[in-house]
């Protein structure tokens, strides 16, 4: 007899977060190196977490909890959970050890497959989709781990490798970007009725845009370096207010992870020290920093509606994603014509806050914590990275960030008024 296909599903997301961490240290996975960033141990527990919580507490009779104390350090956000460690102090966390977390990964596991294993008829369908949000929501947590622990290894002075290089693009000597039109009027947004969607795509709604061109494909690191070569990170007229502040603050004068060597730009990836490959994707860059490249290049951002009816219109998954392989550096663009690397690569910056879509209500109960209360401060971005799971590919994801935020590989495409 097969296995119920929720149960391979759920055993395959667990095994791929295992693998991903198996090649770091048990000193790497325990280091918080800003905020914004989780320790690796802290992602393992909360996933288990997530899992504990919202299913096997509810629904599997004489379920054990693992521990009492784990509710208060692993929950995120969830304020309709209870109270929660400090999101800044999860570095403070010696205990419990890598071991005791690996532990209870391994009991939710088992708990899980005993779930999974009898679940069919009403409950099933009842519970499908909070089971399929978690499995998406594991699969965020992976590409979390990555770009976590990026910005931790960064912070060695040796610029250690975390995972093999898999082979990249040969690269090549293209000219600038070309520009694809797209004629104006109104058109359908979001999306409804998939097997399952995040709730901030939806509902489907129409909205009317004015005729507008995108570049087709991503800045990249050649083009981003005339732009520091050309004084970007010195000329305020280039700059939201918020933005120039954060360039003195914090001394920005490249991406993230960029310096400079004996004349020449170096860059640290999760591959190693390298140098930037002139006609991959740019990436770590704010809002901010995206937003100046656009001025100066006589461009804007282009809004999220225009981004997803251009990949409407028959862009690809041409990019690298996410894989067991654990390669995650951005490809270089692929000759061709038309939209390329519109999903993949780098997530793209847009113009448009990060706000609900007509109709819009976050679903009963914590989970509608998911992504509803974020929806304030914050910019939408589009297409995936490569750290992303391509199973999140779609024209209607949306990703959001504050507009300070570098460390997830995210970029830009050009767009323009026509």
């Amino acid at each position: 007899m097969s296995e119920p296909i929720l149960l391979v599903e759920y055993s395959r997301v667990r095994a791929n977060t295992q693998a991903m961490v198996e090649r770091l240290d048990c000193e790497d996975m325990v280091i918080q190196t800003m905020p914004d960033v989780s320790p690796t141990k802290w992602h393992l527990a909360h996933t288990s977490w997530f899992w504990e919580t919202f299913l096997l507490l509810e629904e599997l009779e004489g379920y054990r909890e693992y521990s009492c104390e784990y509710n208060y350090l692993f929950n995120s956000y969830y304020d309709a959970i209870g109270e929660r460690h400090p999101r800044n102090q999860r570095g403070f966390l010696s205990r419990p050890g890598l071991a005791d977390v690996l532990g209870y990964r391994r009991h939710v596991d088992e708990a899980m497959t005993r779930l999974l294993s009898t679940l069919e008829g009403e409950p099933l369908e009842r519970l499908e989709p909070l089971l399929r949000l978690g499995l998406a929501h594991e699969e965020q947590h992976q590409e979390l781990i990555l770009t976590d622990i990026k910005h931790v290894l960064s912070h060695n002075p040796f610029a250690p490798q975390a995972f093999p290089e898999t082979g990249r693009g040969a690269g090549s000597d293209e000219a600038g970007a070309s520009w694809i039109g797209f004629d104006g009027g109104l058109f359908a947004f979001g999306v409804e009725g998939l097997p399952f969607q995040f709730d901030n795509e939806g509902p489907r709604h129409e909205a009317l845009l004015t005729p507008f061109a995108l570049a087709d494909r991503p800045v990249t690191n050649g083009e981003y370096a005339a732009f520091i070569n050309d004084g970007g990170y010195r000329t305020p007229s280039l700059w939201l207010s918020d933005g120039w502040a954060r360039v003195n603050a914090e001394g920005w004068q490249a991406p993230l992870y960029w310096h400079e060597r004996d004349g020449a730009w170096r860059q640290f990836t999760l591959h190693g020290e390298a140098a930037p490959q002139p006609d991959a994707p740019v990436a770590h860059l704010s809002f901010y920093e995206a937003a100046a490249y656009a001025e100066w290049a006589g461009a804007r951002l282009p809004s999220e509606r225009e981004w997803e009816l251009a990949a409407q219109r028959g862009a690809g998954p041409d990019g690298r994603f996410a894989t067991p392989g654990w390669s995650a550096h951005p490809d270089v663009c692929e000759p061709g014509s038309g939209l390329r690397q519109m999903f993949g690569g780098v997530w793209e910056w847009t113009r448009s806050d990060y706000a609900p879509y007509p109709r819009y209500r976050p679903a009963a109960g914590a989970v509608g914590e998911y992504n509803g209360k974020f929806m304030s401060g914050q910019y939408v971005l589009r297409g995936g990275s490569c750290a992303t799971s391509q199973g999140h590919i779609r024209p209607t994801y949306r990703n959001f960030f504050p507009p300070q935020a570098r460390w997830q590989f995210s970029g830009l495409r050009l767009a323009k008024d026509i």
